[in-house]
């Protein structure tokens, strides 16, 4: 089974900000899968579904990005999941270009709190990821206020021609694996 856990902050305030883009990705593999992400379990909201043949847990932590590992940690035990092999986490990032997304098999947090909180709480740097660039096309001043900030009307279409490529991506990696995906998707 996979663990598919999208990096978000709970809330309506948050939930078409730039941070929120691994709950937005959560929702649209929950969509496309027939199924809802609802159900309670440790700290977080979870689905279940079968995303091309294979049994996955589609998560959306709500603890806050910045104790994101807190409720990572907690459905890794309970779902006796293999981080290295079936753990995957989809977060946004300041350092890619708008629209763009790279796949890794592991990588240091990169200075996104959400990624550094997983990576201390399960004590390895060792898991999938899947990261959504939000990097606009002018110097940001306040990084904390611009990825918090809603996305703008102009951009959402942008945004989701991404997340449908980066489904797709997801689709590719658990279908092919990884070197497929990244050929593709990099």
């Amino acid at each position: 089974m996979y663990l598919i856990v999208g990096l978000g902050n709970p809330g309506a305030e948050y939930e078409w900000s730039r941070h929120n883009l691994g709950f937005m990705l959560i929702d649209k593999l929950a969509a496309d899968a027939g199924t809802t992400v609802t159900r309670r379990e440790c700290r977080s909201l979870v689905g279940s579904a079968v995303v091309e043949d294979r049994p996955v847990r589609l998560v959306k932590p709500q603890t806050f990005m910045n104790l994101s590992g807190e409720a990572v940690a907690c459905l890794i035990a309970k779902y006796e999941v293999v981080v290295a092999q079936s753990l995957i986490v989809v977060s946004d990032d300041l350092a890619l270009p708008l629209g763009s997304i790279r796949l890794r098999a592991r990588g240091s947090a990169g200075g996104h709190n959400g990624l550094k909180s997983i990576i201390a709480s399960l004590g390895t740097n060792e898991f999938i990821r899947l990261r959504i660039g939000i990097q606009p096309e002018h110097p940001v001043s306040d990084t904390r206020d611009f990825v918090l900030s809603r996305i703008p009307r102009g951009e959402r279409l942008a945004v989701q021609e991404t997340l449908a490529r980066s489904a797709e991506a997801l689709r590719t990696v658990l279908r092919d694996g990884m070197a497929k995906a990244m050929s593709l998707y990099n």
